[in-house]
């Protein structure tokens, strides 16, 4: 009798458990896989949103002879290249800066860092717009200090358009990985830090070889997100520049949505350049993976 009642218990629990987890599931299939199984059906047709016509891979071979959307690539990839090392080095060296036991006020320098990743984007990009416009502060404020001559018009500049986006991105996103670095440095165990200053390793040499190499597993992580996020980034390009002067700061994610809602409507199009984004990500996640093991197992 005692026995049933703990299986009856057992099958409950079981029950109960399942339940947790089906419903959760369920949302995360019905709002997140099943638009990604539509969508790449979708990438497989043409048509306006009314009428579709089975197309079959015709949109992934047009992508290849696309000028806009390779200028999108090459755009989107030079931010990546430039920006998401520099933003990567910034929060490290920041968060090696905050964790110093003997600074004071580290709380208040680590709010006032990571804030701007919780600001809205379109606040901060039209904040951006302002700043960087023809007679905003950051002209007048070179011209003060003689730097320049006369006022750059970085908005309408392909050159110092892409460098206003790649400053806006590393203001916004440069506290957010700080706080991955700070929470792996906070969990490294003092002695280790203590046993290097008796042996006379200086503070570099201790961030060199204790701190970089315990902190490779988030690396990797705030690596593939920033890569992930770069690849899809929009608000920054759509709010501050639109994309232009001529394109020249347009993404691939603003070109899916040009293709949705500014060109003539071409869902199935866009659908396959969401995809060629999910096929970068995928790529460089796995280089990135096979990276850090080579270098894991060089040490």
């Amino acid at each position: 009798m005692h026995k049933q009642k703990v299986h009856g218990l057992e099958r409950k629990q079981q029950i109960i458990g399942w339940g947790f987890v089906l419903i959760p599931s369920l949302l995360i299939f019905v709002f997140s896989f099943y638009p990604m199984i539509q969508s790449f059906f979708l990438s497989l047709q043409s048509g306006k949103g009314i009428v579709y016509e089975f197309v079959g891979f015709k949109n992934y071979i047009r992508l290849f002879s696309d000028p806009m959307f390779k200028q999108a690539v090459a755009n989107t990839f030079l931010y990546l290249i430039i920006q998401v090392p520099i933003m990567l080095l910034l929060g490290l060296i920041i968060a090696a800066l905050l964790n110093a036991p003997s600074l004071k006020f580290r709380g208040f320098y680590r709010t006032a860092i990571f804030l701007p990743c919780v600001t809205s984007l379109v606040a901060y990009s039209v904040l951006f717009k302002s700043i960087f416009a023809y007679d905003g502060i950051v002209n007048r404020f070179l011209m003060a200090i003689h730097i320049l001559e006369e006022p750059i018009s970085w908005l309408l500049d392909p050159f110092w358009a892409k460098v206003v986006i790649i400053i806006a991105i590393t203001w916004r996103w440069t506290g957010y990985n700080m706080i991955f670095y700070l929470a792996g440095m906070q969990n490294i165990d003092t002695s280790i830090y203590e046993a290097a200053d008796i042996d006379g390793a200086s503070k570099f040499q201790q961030f060199k070889l204790i701190t970089i190499p315990l902190l490779k597993p988030i690396i990797l992580l705030t690596t593939i997100m920033s890569t992930n996020g770069t690849l899809q980034l929009f608000d920054e390009a759509m709010n501050i520049t639109n994309g232009g002067p001529g394109n020249s700061t347009m993404t691939i994610s603003q070109y899916i949505y040009n293709q949705s809602f500014v060109y003539t409507p071409n869902f199935g199009y866009a659908a396959t350049i969401s995809y060629a984004i999910l096929f970068m990500v995928a790529v460089l996640a796995i280089i990135q993976f096979k990276v850090s093991k080579v270098g894991d197992q060089n040490d």
